[in-house]
């Protein structure tokens, strides 16, 4: 397949450090594909409001990712940008904002994410409703779900249709339910529609298992990553840090350390884009290396670490691997 500009661009220009990183696993990434491999892709950080749907919806329909793991963040957010975009308020100047201004965006109910303000009544209470709907259906009909399948049903349904402000082929949400592809979200409780679900339970409203929890997540992933990993395997794209990529990664040494399954094969590629600094115990700044110890990583498999801001790097590679 030819490259189109933005390829040809990226190619050219992007020769040393981390453009030249984020070039080799681009490349490492097309391999991978290009010999039958699968690819997770953890999404940490606010990239759902950063509006990642741009390019990552495509990726879901082209089948570049075949599974992903987000944090309850990032799979509501998504939705919201879709049905409240013109409600959103940016501040360039977010910097110099004074404690008495935050609390007036407070006040106002705006939320903020750096620069951005996510209106809470346009777009968390327009999904709050229809997520509340299939909560007690699914409870009325003795049903269980994970948090992602509740939000496909949503989403499916065609209900929010009445509120999109963006083209939906930008939101990766609509992308992935008309796929149904698999979501892993573990930690779902600490976002804004995983503490609506808890105050419900509160209440007396909803019981709190009609939501499956963080365990039956990590043996959805289990059993996908057992019917995926043969062949090739299962690559690894990790943006930013924190829960969404630890908690996938492990499922390989959880398998072979815990359960002592002996054929399960090592994650077959690895790429993270962080910008945090490499540092003592963290997570986020640990190199790929690290994760050889911990059981995840082997010594030959394809290693990228892209220290830059993915808002800006996570793009470049997406159109890289789609041929733009």
């Amino acid at each position: 397949m030819s490259k189109g500009p933005i390829s040809q661009f990226i190619e050219h220009n992007y020769r040393h450090f981390n453009a030249a990183a984020l070039v080799d696993a681009a490349k490492g990434y097309e391999q991978h594909l290009l010999e039958g491999g699968k690819m997770l892709i953890s999404l940490g950080g606010a990239m759902s409001t950063a509006e990642l749907g741009i390019s990552l919806a495509e990726m879901i329909r082209q089948d570049k990712v075949h599974i992903i793991s987000c944090t309850g963040a990032n799979l509501e957010e998504d939705v919201m940008n879709l049905v409240a975009h013109s409600h959103y308020k940016r501040i360039p100047n977010y910097r110099d904002l004074t404690p008495e201004q935050e609390r007036e965006l407070l006040d106002t109910h705006f939320n903020r994410v750096t620069d951005t303000c996510i209106p809470e009544e346009e777009a968390f209470r327009r999904l709050q409703e229809h997520l509340e709907n299939v909560w007690h259906a699914a409870e009325e009909k003795g049903e269980r779900y994970l948090p992602h399948e509740f939000l496909y049903q949503v989403v499916n349904s065609g209900v929010l249709e009445q509120y999109y402000e963006i083209d939906p082929k930008d939101s990766w949400i609509v992308a992935a339910a008309e796929k149904n592809l698999p979501i892993v979200c573990p930690g779902w409780e600490d976002s804004t529609t995983g503490n609506i679900f808890a105050s419900n339970v509160i209440k007396g409203n909803l019981k709190a298992s009609t939501v499956k929890s963080g365990i039956e997540y990590m043996i959805y992933l289990t059993e996908w990553y057992r019917a995926n990993s043969e062949g090739k395997g299962v690559g690894f794209f990790q943006i930013a840090g924190g829960i969404s990529g630890d908690f996938p990664i492990c499922v390989v040494p959880m398998m072979y350390q815990d359960l002592e399954w002996t054929d399960v094969p090592f994650w077959a590629y690895f790429c993270q884009i962080s910008d945090s600094t490499t540092s003592y115990g963290s997570y986020s700044g640990a190199v790929p290396n690290e994760k050889i110890t911990w059981g995840k990583l082997d010594i030959d498999t394809p290693k990228y670490m892209i220290e830059s801001d993915a808002t800006i790097v996570a793009p470049l590679i997406f159109n890289y691997i789609l041929g733009n």
